[in-house]
């Protein structure tokens, strides 16, 4: 297995433990970008570490195909995507407030005149 793909199997681990700390009636929909790194990883025989087993509530020598199970799952039936700021949390205020765009500054001063 790729080391960049366990480096990201590792960090969404974290986003699931700390999405699943949220109350369920506060929580986000799962978010869509589990998706592709979990169906990369669903067909991965090679044991999970203990740690992340224990995180993604599995038993011990899980594997990466059952890891990536977990990720489908929580995103199975999810009807909305969250917004990087709704995650893992919804978002507290209304979405037309979070979702306006300002202009920003440009920045000319790499193309002299």
């Amino acid at each position: 297995m790729h080391p960049a793909a366990k480096l990201q199997f590792e960090r969404m681990i974290g986003e699931f433990v700390r999405w699943r700390e949220v109350p369920e009636d506060a929580r986000s929909p799962a978010p869509a970008w589990w998706w592709g790194p979990a169906m990369e990883l669903r067909n991965i025989p090679e044991p999970l570490p203990v740690e992340w087993c224990a995180e993604l509530g599995l038993p011990d020598g899980a594997t990466f195909t059952a890891g990536a199970d977990v990720f489908l799952k929580a995103m199975a039936g999810e009807t909305l995507v969250p917004w990087p700021y709704d995650f893992p949390c919804k978002a507290a205020k209304a979405d037309p407030e979070v979702r306006e765009l300002h202009p920003q500054p440009s920045d000319d001063s790499a193309f002299p005149p």
